[in-house]
C-alpha cells in the first residue's frame, strides 16, 4: 500500500482560512467590487474542480491500493476539497475571458490534474511541484491568447478612494497572519519582495523603465493576492527558510527578466519557471539516489559472534 502526504493541524487551519477568505471575497467581488466575470464562472469552476478532483482521487487510490483521502465522513470530505475550492476560485477571480466559461474550465482541469500528473515520489511519498492554480492559469494565457488577467480597476471598480487603499491593506494584513502564524512562509515572501525591489531597481538603472513604474505593481491587489496566497503556497514551495527566500529570489529575477523581453504576465510565467526548474533538479536529483543505492555494493550479513566456553564446574 502506498502511503499519502498527510496535513499537520496547522496546515489544515490555513488552508480553511485562504478558503474562507477566497470565498468571501469572490462573493464580495461579484456582488459589490465589480468584478466583471459571469455569475456563473466561480460556480462552474467550482463544480469542475470537485468533480474531477474527486474522480482522480479515486483512481489514483485504486491504482496504488490505498484508500481515497476523502473517505471516513463529511470532514474528511471538506478537508480533501479544500485545495480544489482554492484553485477553483482563484482561476475563477484572476482569469478574465468576457462571458466565456471554457477559459476558466480549461484552467481548473490544468490545475487539478497537474497535482496527479506532475509529481514525484519523494521519500515513497508523491509530492506536487507547480501551484496548481497558477500553473492551470500560466497555460491558458499561454494557449488563449484572447484571455487575459482581471484589469487592476477589477477588484476596487465600484469603491471610493478610502475604500481603494482599505481593501488591498485587509487582503496584506490577513494573508500575512495566515503565512506568519500557520504556513511558516514569511522567508519566502521577504525573499520574493526583496528580489522584487532590487529586480526594479536593476531594470531601471541599466534599462529605460523608471524605478517607480517598476514598483507600482506592487500596490496592486493582484501582487497582493500573489504574494500572500499564491506564491506562498506550502504544498508546492520549499519548507526550509534559506530555500524559501531562494526560491522567492528566482521568481523575482525570473520575473524581471520576463518584463525585460516585453513578455506580458510575467508573475504568473515567473513562478511557473521557478516551480518547473525546481521540479527539474529535484527529479534529477532522487533519479541520482536511485541509481546510487541501485548500485551500491550489498552489505554483507553480521557474523554472529562465537559463544563463550562454558566454564568449569567446581567439583
Amino acid at each position: 500500500m502506498t502511503s499519502v502526504p498527510t496535513r499537520s493541524a496547522k496546515g489544515l487551519t490555513a488552508l480553511r482560512r485562504f478558503a474562507v477568505s477566497i470565498t468571501v471575497f469572490t462573493i464580495l467581488g461579484h456582488a459589490w467590487l465589480g468584478f466583471e466575470q459571469a455569475y456563473l464562472t466561480p460556480i462552474v469552476a467550482l463544480l469542475v474542480s470537485y468533480a474531477l478532483s474527486l474522480v482522480l482521487e479515486t483512481a489514483d487510490a485504486w491504482a496504488q491500493h490505498r484508500p481515497a483521502r476523502y473517505r471516513g465522513g463529511p470532514v474528511n470530505m471538506i478537508n480533501f476539497l479544500l485545495p480544489a475550492h482554492i484553485a477553483a476560485l482563484a482561476c475563477a477571480m484572476l482569469l478574465y475571458g468576457n462571458q466565456r466559461l471554457m477559459p476558466t474550465v480549461f484552467a481548473v482541469t490544468v490545475a487539478i490534474a497537474s497535482k496527479y500528473l506532475l509529481r514525484l515520489r519523494i521519500g515513497g511519498v508523491p509530492k506536487h511541484f507547480f501551484n496548481p492554480s497558477n500553473l492551470g492559469i500560466s497555460a491558458t494565457l499561454v494557449l488563449f491568447s484572447w484571455v487575459a488577467i482581471a484589469p487592476p480597476y477589477h477588484f476596487t471598480e465600484n469603491t471610493g478612494s478610502i475604500v481603494d487603499w482599505t481593501i488591498p491593506a485587509l487582503i496584506l494584513v490577513a494573508g500575512t497572519m495566515i503565512n506568519a502564524k500557520l504556513t511558516g512562509r514569511m522567508p519566502l515572501i521577504l525573499g520574493w519582495v526583496g528580489g522584487f525591489v532590487v529586480q526594479a531597481v536593476i531594470r531601471a538603472t541599466i534599462g529605460p523603465d523608471s524605478l517607480a513604474s517598476g514598483l507600482l505593481v506592487m500596490s496592486g491587489v493582484a501582487f497582493i493576492l500573489f504574494t500572500n496566497y499564491m506564491i506562498t503556497d506550502p504544498q508546492t514551495s520549499p519548507a526550509r527558510p534559506r530555500d524559501q527566500v531562494l526560491f522567492g529570489a528566482a521568481a523575482a529575477g525570473v520575473y524581471g527578466v520576463l518584463v525585460a523581453m516585453h513578455i506580458t504576465f510575467g508573475l504568473f510565467y515567473a513562478l511557473t519557471l521557478v516551480c518547473a526548474g525546481r521540479f527539474l533538479v529535484t527529479g534529477i536529483r532522487e533519479a541520482r539516489r536511485g541509481r546510487d543505492r541501485a548500485t551500491a555494493p550489498s552489505q554483507p550479513p553480521p557474523v554472529a559472534a562465537p559463544a563463550p566456553e562454558a566454564a568449569p564446574v567446581a567439583g
